[in-house]
């Protein structure tokens, strides 16, 4: 059996509520949002088929990963923290908190040997601030050491990454379904189940392609997009990002000068 990965995007946070909190700083789950957690426990089926835990290190993908998960934390894996898969935008609910924040909130649930002082700096210039290089980069990234960390568990390795809406669509290079007004075609708690492209393990972007189940279970007979399709999407959704990054860099001028003056 060729190894598994489950993306799944973390459920509803207080930023998800309204354009206004998107400048809350790494903001908790909502009620609705631990809800949506346990019924995402309660309906996946493979928890005692789970090798690894993995999430971005921002506070509500971890909060997801262990409440969703609750039997295969229980079963003593601690959640590795993948700072390469964080949310692309840089929103203040977009920049994750300090380590030591991190390391007090979780402690030893989850593993944050990766996470280092400066991992939440997305200023321009970082490997995080959202240019296409840079999420193209870290995507790749995510994606081989998701690939080497199946294989060193085996061909029966299921791996579990909790991420964000727009990094979930540059890690699967799948556009199928976003909606720009979301910045994501991804539904909070949505899992959707992949292999890599390339089973000899040869490939250097480590794609993954999407399940036949997976794919039946929320598209059914639909025809995935073409490949100029995909492309005319990317542009758009690129275009949404450039231009929230814009605005968030005229904010942080702004504010530097009101201080300055």
């Amino acid at each position: 059996m060729a190894p598994i990965i489950h993306l799944v995007r973390h459920a509803q946070g207080f930023h998800n509520l309204s354009v206004e909190n998107q400048q809350l700083s790494d903001p908790d789950l909502t009620p609705l949002g631990i809800t949506q957690c346990e019924e995402l426990c309660k309906k996946f089926d493979a928890h005692d088929k789970i090798t690894h835990l993995v999430a971005s290190p921002i506070r509500r993908t971890l909060w997801t990963c262990l409440r969703s998960f609750d039997p295969v934390v229980k079963s003593g894996k601690k959640v590795i923290a993948l700072p390469d898969a964080q949310e692309i935008s840089t929103l203040p609910c977009d920049v994750g908190s300090e380590p030591e924040k991190l390391q007090g909130e979780f402690g030893d649930l989850v593993d944050l040997h990766l996470v280092q002082k400066g991992w939440n700096d997305k200023s321009s210039g970082s490997k995080y601030y959202p240019t296409p290089a840079n999420l193209e980069a870290r995507s790749r990234e995510a994606r081989l050491w998701l690939r080497d960390l199946a294989n060193k568990a085996g061909e029966d390795a299921q791996i579990v990454l909790v991420t964000h809406g727009g990094i979930l669509h540059f890690l699967t290079r799948d556009w199928d379904g976003v909606k720009l007004e979301k910045g994501t075609g991804w539904e909070n708690t949505e899992l959707r189940s992949y292999e890599f492209e390339d089973p000899t393990g040869q490939d250097p972007e480590a794609s993954l392609k999407e399940t036949q189940p997976s794919w039946r279970r929320r598209r059914g007979s639909a025809i995935p997009l073409t490949a100029t399709e995909q492309v005319q999407i990317r542009q758009a959704f690129q275009a949404l990002v450039d231009e929230l990054t814009q605005d968030e860099d005229n904010k942080a001028t702004k504010s530097e000068e009101a201080v300055s003056d």
